[in-house]
């Protein structure tokens, strides 16, 4: 049983290391069946109770954790390499890019380097065998594992880009909108500018359109800011400053409300107020230095810029925010001591920074993802601080659009004059759209388009999920197809007796005990037919419970006419003599994971 808890603990471990931990507790697998679920459970009970003092039961348990994680990595070559012995770098990457993870992702930064030095010094013409892969990809298999067994948030992820990248070339015919021109540098943006990229709250990525060009977050950047206040402040405390209602009149108005406070932090005078609480013992360099080390931060430490002929154009054409300024000084808005000039600094600085759509889609996805970066899995803002955040976004966060935004799109969003949508689907995905052609409210023309567009396709508005309304596509769940065709190929494979396929559908997006039209499942089928694929699909289906299924089965008691060629007496022995298959569960675990020389792993259980 040494192997087992090793097996749980090792996952564990490692899975500690992914938001959701889906792979970190392996006893949850839909590779393993029911039997050996419980075998699992019982094995980590078990080994909570029992010491570990012993040197030599730890090496034990060192050596089985590494041996069961290797055979992940077999079975991740195996699936990639479809029959071939050796896997050009170039056929694992294209594998990895249509799950969504890129090879640029922090996460897999030593994999990737180690694979390419790896290529560059082997002899077999830049080809990776399977020892070579397992080494390469020892040290981030959860996250792979989690991958090519689609269990990431979006799974069928080249289909649901395929829509986004037909809705894009939809709202890129539009011509509608102008270009800011109160401001003389964003007066000079390129108005065919039109881009899109998403990130999703578990690092798949995708770009269409102008994604690499930098611009300023001007107005994008008041959700942030707010956000950083509130988890530095705590929510009491910044929101004595400022308040929490839309204002319905004009973001730049010198306006209070019944308080005689801002009304949110999304309108000019509530985001400097918010600039004014951001550490207020130090100077303009260390308030500046400050965000923008947690902006780099949300932005998974990708692109950070920062326009000086932005910042000193809005410094010599702010005549209204600086107005703004006067008035929250003369009603005493800011906190005693405040210098409300050094506010403004900060405020036109931060309105200055720089992003790119890649970029600033990982910001939204941070804010998606309950303040924890994707794509490096730091936690930067707090919950508290999020859900503030994203529920202001909802109510005020597309200037006087807010309300028609939250009643057709439904999520939470900010817009810029710079042309830009930071678009945030909670525990999916963050948005970041570029194109500066404005409509009459000051929203990017293509970008309200194209955020309709996908609301209109996708289930993502908030309340698009209540019982009885329309249904939409769901990008978090595999389409009906793709189900249909699944069911089709695994049964096709317990059919034919091919073992090769099996153990690629145990490591992709199969769950192996799925039923047809008639409720048979590969099981079914392998016993039907007899061949190699019977005793392996015994062991990747639940053991002791499909066992008895299986002693129904040779009874008779299944309605169709096949019947099990030669049974023999394991299917009895394990239904009989359970405890004799709990004692030697590490040796049938193995071959769960090798899928290789199973008959030798059923002798040494019988």
């Amino acid at each position: 049983m040494r192997s087992m808890r090793a097996l749980q603990n090792a996952l564990s471990r490692a899975g500690g290391h992914c938001r959701r931990g889906g792979w970190g507790h392996l006893s949850r697998s839909p590779l393993l069946g029911g039997g050996i679920r419980h075998h699992l459970n019982e094995a980590a009970a078990q080994g909570r109770e029992t010491p570990h003092s012993h040197q030599p039961q730890q090496q034990d348990h060192d050596s089985s954790e590494t041996g069961m994680l290797s055979r992940l990595g077999d079975l991740l070559f195996y699936t990639i390499a479809e029959g071939q012995e050796r896997i050009p770098l170039h056929k694992f990457t294209t594998a990895l890019r249509a799950t969504g993870l890129q090879t640029s992702d922090p996460r897999l930064r030593d994999c990737m380097s180690q694979m390419r030095r790896m290529v560059r010094e082997s002899s077999s013409g830049g080809l990776l065998d399977r020892d070579l892969f397992r080494k390469c990809v020892s040290s981030n298999i959860v996250l792979l594992t989690q991958a090519f067994r689609k269990k990431f948030v979006i799974p069928d992820f080249e289909e649901f880009t395929d829509h986004v990248d037909r809705i894009f070339e939809d709202a890129k015919e539009l011509s509608g909108g102008k270009v800011a021109a109160y401001i003389p540098q964003l007066a000079k943006s390129n108005p065919d500018l039109w881009g899109v990229s998403l990130c999703t709250v578990d690092g798949q990525r995708h770009s269409v359109g102008h994604t690499k060009i930098p611009f300023c977050l001007q107005s994008c950047v008041k959700p942030l800011t707010y956000a950083i206040s509130v988890s530095t402040l705590g929510t009491d405390y910044v929101h004595k400053y400022v308040g929490k209602e839309p204002s319905g009149l004009r973001y730049n108005k010198l306006s209070l409300n019944e308080e005689g406070i801002p009304h949110n932090p999304m309108v000019n005078a509530g985001a400097i107020v918010v600039s004014s609480l951001i550490k207020m013992d130090c100077n303009k360099a260390e308030k500046f230095d400050f965000v923008l080390q947690y902006l780099n931060k949300m932005a998974g430490n990708e692109y950070m810029g920062f326009s000086n002929a932005t910042f000193q154009s809005e410094k010599e054409t702010g005549d209204r925010n600086y107005a703004i300024g006067y008035y929250l000084k003369e009603k005493k808005c800011f906190p005693k001591g405040v210098d409300m000039m050094a506010a403004l600094d900060l405020y036109f600085q931060l309105c200055s920074v720089e992003v790119t759509c890649e970029s600033g889609s990982v910001i939204a996805a941070t804010l998606a993802n309950g303040g924890i970066c994707p794509i490096t899995g730091e936690s930067v803002l707090s919950a508290e601080a999020v859900r503030n955040t994203l529920s202001l976004m909802h109510s005020c966060g597309m200037y006087d659009f807010s309300g028609q935004f939250a009643f057709h799109v439904g999520l939470p969003a900010k817009s810029a004059v710079s042309g830009a949508i930071l678009l945030v689907v909670p525990n999916v995905m963050g948005m970041m759209c570029l194109s500066p052609p404005l409509d009459k409210l000051g929203n990017s023309y293509r970008g309200i388009s194209f955020c309709q567009k996908l609301v209109s396709l996708f289930n993502f508005h908030n309340y698009d999920n209540l019982r009885h309304c329309a249904r939409k596509l769901d990008p978090r769940r595999e389409g009906g197809e793709v189900r249909n065709k699944t069911v089709v190929n695994l049964l096709f494979a317990a059919y034919s007796g091919d073992v090769s396929a099996l153990r690629r559908f145990a490591l992709s997006a199969m769950d192996m005990e799925q039923k047809d039209y008639d409720s048979r499942t590969a099981l079914h089928v392998a016993a039907a037919e007899g061949g190699a694929t019977f005793p392996w699909m015994m062991l990747c289906n639940s053991i002791i419970w499909r066992s008895i299924q299986l002693y129904h089965l040779h009874k008779g008691r299944i309605r169709w006419n096949h019947r099990v060629r030669q049974p023999k007496q394991y299917i009895f022995h394990i239904h009989t003599h359970p405890t004799r298959f709990s004692s030697a569960s590490n040796t049938a675990l193995g071959y769960v994971y090798s899928a290789t020389k199973v008959e030798v792993g059923m002798r040494a259980w019988v």
